[in-house]
């Protein structure tokens, strides 16, 4: 008899023991899960994200919570998996958000980019508009230039002429001119010849009345 209800005790132990150990264990695993949804939920970067899924879990963590003895494998499984997705899914929330916000900036900075060879493509069309300006006033202070030296050129030629006529003029006028000195020096000599030749013949004796 004895025997008996000391085997009863120690069954009664054992049972006791065994499921003390299996309400630490729960507390531990509820306590491990609720820590990791609540690190993920006060995180600053991706504590906002993926809401649902951090409730779906916090809701399978409370079935575990409640869970019987022989349901607590299943719903330890559905709590742990629900932890995951939810930091898998905030983690991808979160890669999302990132690249979208990369790809904005690439975008900006293709925007920059195009600005600024769009700005640089201006100024190079300025800069050969002013040039081809300048050329072209240039050309045109050319061009009066050469219509000035052009009229002065045809000017100068016709003043050459008129000098050339002048000097021909002069010329011909110089030749009659020294034409007739030597007509009048012909002429003038011509007369003191005929007046030496007349003289002799004035101042000579009158021979005639000197002898009978």
């Amino acid at each position: 008899m004895k025997r008996s209800t000391a085997i009863l005790a120690a069954v009664a132990l054992a049972l006791a023991t065994l499921g003390s150990a299996h309400a630490r264990q729960d507390d531990i695993d509820i306590s491990r899960l609720t820590g990791s949804l609540d690190q993920l939920a006060n995180d600053p970067g991706m504590g906002s994200y993926a809401q649902a899924e951090q409730a779906r879990a916090r809701d399978a963590i409370n079935r575990l919570a409640q869970a019987s003895s022989r349901e607590r494998p299943h719903a330890l499984y559905l709590a742990e998996r629900r932890v995951d997705l939810a930091k898998t899914a905030a983690q991808l929330q979160d890669a999302q958000l990132k690249l979208t916000q990369l790809d904005r900036e690439h975008d900006q900075i293709l925007l920059d980019n195009s600005r600024r060879d769009a700005e640089l493509a201006r100024r190079e069309l300025e800069r050969q508009r002013l040039q081809y300006q300048l050329a072209q006033e240039e050309a045109a202070r050319l061009q009066a230039q050469g219509q000035e030296y052009s009229q002065a050129a045809d000017q100068a030629r016709a003043e050459a002429e008129r000098a050339k006529k002048l000097a021909a003029a002069q010329s011909k006028v110089a030749r009659a001119a020294k034409r007739q000195a030597e007509l009048a020096a012909q002429a003038a000599k011509a007369m003191r010849s005929q007046m030496e030749a007349d003289k002799p013949a004035e101042a000579g004796p009158d021979t005639s009345k000197q002898h009978p």
